[in-house]
Formats: C-alpha cells, sequence, structure tokens
C-alpha cells in the first residue's frame, strides 16, 4: 500500500515524524513523502533540511511560498500548490493520503485528493482553536476526508456530529506524545553547546503565532514582548513564527527584542524535534500560543502560559495558564509559574492526549480497513442515541 504523507511546516513534520518512520518501518507499506511550504524556504530556516538529515526519502517537492503572507500572496501560494499537484498525484498514484491538523496547504492537499479519487485520513479532526481560521479549515478537512483519527474521545464525538460515520473514526491519542515516549533527550549542558547559550535561574521556550481572525498582531505581540523584557535571571528562547498571514511581521519583531537584549534572548529559524522537545522540558515554562503548548508541554511537565485566543476550545490540562495579550497578565502567569504551588501540581500531571501509541494505532487500523469501500461517503445524521459533545 502506498501511502503519501505531505508536510508544508516544522510543527506538523515534527509530529508526523513517528507515523512516518512506522510506515517506513513496515514492509507491507511505502512512504510516499510530499515536501511543501515553508519547508523549503529559507526565511523560515529550510527545514526540508532536516527531514532529508533524519533519513527521510522525499518523493516531492512542491515549491509554492510566497515572498509575504498577505491574504493575496496565500491566495496564489494555494493555487500554485494545487496546480503542482495535478502533477505530482498522477506520478505518484497513492493508494492513501494522510493528512495532520488544519493548515491551508493541507485544506489544498485534501481537494486534490478528492479530485483524485485518493481516500484521505485526517489526524487531529473535532478540535477548536476559535483564534484562527484554522478552525475552519480543520473542519472543511474533516467533511473532505474518509477516515479520522483524533486526539481524545471528545473530538471523536465531534467528527461524529459533523456527519462522519462512528465505525470511520478513532480516538488514537496525540501524534506528539509518540515523540516523547521514543525521545532521547539532551541534557542541559548539551542543550547549552547545541545552541550556543547559557541557561539562568529561569528558562522559557516561546512560540509565537498570529491569531488570523484579528488584526491585533502588532498591537498583541508588543504586550508580549513588554512583559518579557521585564523579566530578570531570566532567558527566552524563541522560535520563529510560522508562514500564517502576520507571521512575518512577528520574526522581525522578535528579531528586533533579540537584538536589544542579547544576553536574555534567542531566536532560532528552526530547532528540530529533539532540541524542541529537549528545550521544553528543560524550560519553566513554554510561552506563547502554539499547539505545542497545549499538546506536548503537558506529557513534558512543563507549565504552559497560553496568551490569546488562538487555543481557545481546546481540551487543556491542568499545567496551563490562560492569560490575555496584556503585560500586566502576562507578568502576573510568569509569577504563578514559578511558585511551589503550581511547580508541585505538575508532577503527576495528567495528559488528556493518550499515551504514546498514536502511531502504532494509526497503522493497525488502516491496514484493516478496506479503503476502496470508503470513497464514498454517506452521511451519518444523529439519533437520540448519539449526542453532540
Amino acid at each position: 500500500m502506498k501511502i503519501c504523507i505531505p508536510t508544508a511546516t516544522r510543527a506538523e513534520y515534527g509530529l508526523l515524524k513517528p507515523l512516518m518512520t512506522a510506515v517506513s518501518s513496515d514492509p507491507s507499506l511505502t512512504l510516499q513523502l510530499l515536501v511543501t511550504g515553508s519547508h523549503l524556504s529559507p526565511s523560515f530556516g529550510l527545514t526540508i533540511n532536516h527531514i532529508i538529515s533524519d533519513g527521510f526519502n522525499i518523493d516531492a517537492k512542491i515549491d509554492m511560498l510566497l515572498s509575504n503572507d498577505s491574504p493575496p500572496a496565500i491566495l496564489k501560494s494555494m493555487g500554485l500548490e494545487m496546480i503542482s499537484l495535478s502533477e505530482t498525484l498522477t506520478h505518484l498514484k497513492p493508494d492513501l493520503m494522510i493528512i495532520l491538523g488544519d493548515r491551508y496547504e493541507m485544506l489544498v492537499m485534501a481537494t486534490a485528493a478528492l479530485i483524485c479519487h485518493i481516500p484521505v485520513a485526517h489526524i487531529h479532526g473535532g478540535e477548536l482553536t476559535e483564534g484562527a481560521i484554522d478552525e475552519s479549515i480543520r473542519h472543511a478537512i474533516t467533511k473532505l476526508s474518509t477516515i479520522h483519527f483524533t486526539s481524545t474521545e471528545a473530538y471523536r464525538k465531534r467528527v461524529i456530529q459533523l456527519g462522519e460515520q462512528p465505525d470511520r473514526v478513532f480516538n488514537t491519542g496525540a501524534l506528539g506524545i509518540d515523540n516523547f515516549k521514543h525521545l532521547s533527550p539532551l541534557s542541559r549542558v548539551e542543550l547549552a553547546q547545541s545552541l550556543g547559550i547559557t541557561f539562568k535561574k529561569y528558562n522559557y521556550l516561546v512560540t509565537y503565532h498570529p491569531e488570523t481572525t484579528s488584526d491585533t498582531t502588532f498591537s498583541d505581540f508588543t504586550q508580549v514582548l513588554d512583559a518579557l523584557g521585564k523579566q530578570e535571571d531570566t532567558l527566552f528562547i524563541f522560535s520563529k513564527s510560522n508562514a500564517d498571514e502576520g507571521g512575518r511581521l512577528i520574526n522581525t519583531m522578535i528579531q528586533e527584542f533579540v537584538a536589544t537584549h542579547p544576553r536574555s534572548a534567542h531566536l532560532f529559524d528552526s530547532l528540530g524535534t529533539q532540541r524542541y522537545l529537549s528545550l521544553m522540558i528543560q524550560s519553566t515554562a513554554v510561552i506563547g500560543n502554539s499547539s505545542s503548548g497545549i499538546l506536548e508541554a503537558p506529557a513534558a511537565r512543563t507549565a504552559t502560559i497560553n496568551i490569546g485566543d488562538r487555543q481557545k476550545g481546546r481540551i487543556q490540562a491542568d499545567s496551563i495558564l490562560n492569560c490575555p495579550p496584556e503585560s500586566f497578565q502576562i507578568e502576573k502567569a510568569l509569577k504563578t509559574v514559578k511558585s511551589p504551588d503550581f511547580r508541585k501540581k505538575l508532577v503527576n500531571l495528567r495528559n488528556p492526549y493518550g499515551d504514546g501509541t498514536a502511531a502504532e494505532q494509526i497503522i493497525h487500523i488502516i491496514k484493516q480497513v478496506d479503503l476502496k469501500q470508503m470513497i464514498r461517503k454517506p452521511f451519518y445524521d444523529l439519533g437520540t442515541e448519539a449526542r453532540p459533545c
């Protein structure tokens, strides 16, 4: 069975990596890796090199990212992607495409697969992120897909609520937790040497993305940086924002902050999965609005300061503090995550996103189902026996 897995961002690749490894290791499956989006951009760290260094063979590259992130530029990028896919999918002829998440690049992938009669397996459907247009894209991909792998039971019920057949929707947990199960974390000393940094008393991993349902990116992130700039004996490690509308603005603001705080802040285009997760383990908290603060940080027993509405609606562990993009509130959260009482909560923390066996479950299910019978999608109406979550 030929399985095509597309990836467009470093974060997405980090989540897909355990599944890609599982597909590659199974003698009955053939991995077809399709790389696009910010992976091919020097501005975002040319992260295709991480994929190559991890030993994966790349079957196709689609260069579709333009030089800015305005709505017209994103639409043109999506058009370029669709045009390239017409030839790529005709050449690869996969039996199944596996799509993770909710980005615009993946909406194009799912649409192209539908037109080419290629079944789509969707990972992370049913979730809510009310502060980003990804919210709508995710649900659209659900309707374009034929089989679903959700990260919690509540999300499984929501996918069914969208009209998907219950016997095609599986709660496998989140792939990101698989990474911790197989991670060989770098030590504090190894991280310092690898990144060229000096850890301080308090250390924070910062990943902030634009809220694409609003136009307040500059003012919101100004408040974030104002709060961070007031901290003492503290180190901030920034990873770049993504290729959404407003992402380049955030990256420019981070660069300016790092330039004026050279002893307390560092910016990296991309850290790679091992260093990113190792830093997460060593951090006092994760700061920003990345899904990694919701899904993976609890697995590391690391606190999260989740800012704004980008992740609003997601199921959360007790390690997560939510605050608005206001300097005073962020400073208050920074004080809270350092308190002994809050630190005690992290010791026996329960992560609601599974046990780290998602890739194994997904592979097992894919090999059992009849994909040819899944091209047709009868709509499932909820009866009195099944209620929306």
